[in-house]
């Protein structure tokens, strides 16, 4: 049985808080846990989209990670600048750290900067600030277009643009304002959610239309005018707004990219089913692997599959550790809530390493979906903090 090891979890996003907690459970103390982390406090990321209403604040859905430091975990607060995977070796803040096993759990860095004008022009869908300034604007806007952009694929959280102009669309209808408002989403992606298949796709697609949304597939964003109001797309089209609420362009972060992990996808390549990259003791989960489906699509970028392959990652390296249990492999299980408005939702779940496509099903929108997704927060919270 080995002894003393250090596990080093990059990232304190949904795949990072799971790997470090499950981890620390398995292992006596003699074995460090150590979670590296650049913000104080953990952001339940689904929430955003409440907060983007009013209906939360950011105390409600954020907690400080050193709840976690109670619990035996090692804190390291600050940037990951540099990753020597080979020497399972960090460099944070200038200083170097090393460990016997090595989880990358960084997620998708966020670039809206690299479409021109988008940053000046609209409100980050994705970000903390971002969702408070959609919740603000939304309240100066009683007329006009509000415009909900995909910037670029792929990107986190695949029902959330969906999910947004829903909401917004219910926000101004109970503010008796609906009339006043055009609602447009634009996305360079053929159907929302391709990835659950082309069921779950027009299902959703109907979802968005039947509110009066005019969704417009495969449109790219080339740059957007802030001085004018107007997204110049890749078509050659245009498209006016007075409000713009988008998901910008993601990629790998700077220190995975740096560190040769990603391949031609521009996304880590792991192993599908134990998450491990070609370096030994090295694994990633989460947002930053590209993990390509029998369809030709890559595995959604989503919180509830970075929790599973997290779970997988976790139970394998204590298991090589303890020489107790059997190994387990990520079986492309996944699901979520599709918040509609008017106090309901849909879930969608099934299994995306299906062949020879995806097998998803969607539960028709309710009431009791809704507070599904409502009390999923809450244990979250709970539960890993």
């Amino acid at each position: 049985m080995a002894q003393g090891k250090t596990i080093l979890i990059l990232g304190g996003g949904i795949g990072g808080v799971v790997a470090a907690s499950k981890l620390r459970r398995a292992l006596s103390r003699e074995h460090r846990i150590v979670l590296v982390e650049q913000s104080s406090t953990h952001l339940f990321q689904p929430s955003l989209l409440w907060l983007m209403l009013g209906l939360r604040v950011p105390q409600q859905i954020s907690r400080p990670y050193t709840a976690l430091a109670r619990r035996g975990i090692e804190l390291v607060q600050g940037r990951v600048e540099r990753i020597d995977p080979a020497r399972r070796a960090v460099t944070v803040d200038g200083k170097e750290l090393s460990a016997d096993y090595l989880i990358i759990a960084l997620g998708a860095e966020l670039a809206p900067e690299t479409v021109p004008g988008l940053a000046q022009a609209g409100h980050n869908l994705y970000s903390l600030a971002g969702a408070a300034a959609i919740r603000d604007a939304r309240l100066g806007l009683t007329h006009g277009r509000i415009t909900v952009l995909v910037s670029a694929v792929p990107f986190k959280c695949p029902a959330a643009p969906y999910e947004a102009a829903m909401l917004l669309e219910w926000d101004y209808r109970r503010r008796g304002l609906r009339d006043q408002v055009q609602i447009d989403l634009y996305s360079p992606e053929p159907g929302p959610m391709a990835a659950a298949g082309a069921e779950t796709s027009t299902q959703v697609r109907a979802m968005v239309e039947q509110k009066g949304i005019t969704y417009h597939p495969q449109e790219k964003v080339a740059s957007v005018d802030p001085d004018t109001r107007r997204i110049h797309f890749e078509s050659g089209t245009s498209a006016d707004f007075d409000l713009l609420v988008y998901v910008p362009p993601h990629r790998a972060p700077e220190s995975v990219r740096a560190a040769g992990l990603c391949g031609d996808s521009g996304w880590v390549v792991v192993d599908r089913a134990t998450l491990a990259t070609s370096f030994p003791g090295v694994y990633t989960v989460g947002d930053a692997t590209g993990i390509p489906l029998a369809i030709g699509k890559p595995l959604p970028k989503a919180g509830v599959l970075a929790h599973g392959q997290a779970e997988v990652v976790a139970h394998n390296i204590a298991a090589e550790i303890t020489g107790a249990g059997s190994m387990k492999q990520f079986q492309g299980e996944g699901a979520c809530f599709i918040e509609a408005g008017d106090g309901q939702a849909g879930f969608g779940s099934g299994n995306f390493y299906a062949e020879p496509a995806p097998s998803m099903k969607l539960r028709p929108v309710g009431r009791l979906l809704h507070w599904g997704k409502v009390a999923y927060e809450k244990y979250w919270l709970y539960k890993w903090f």
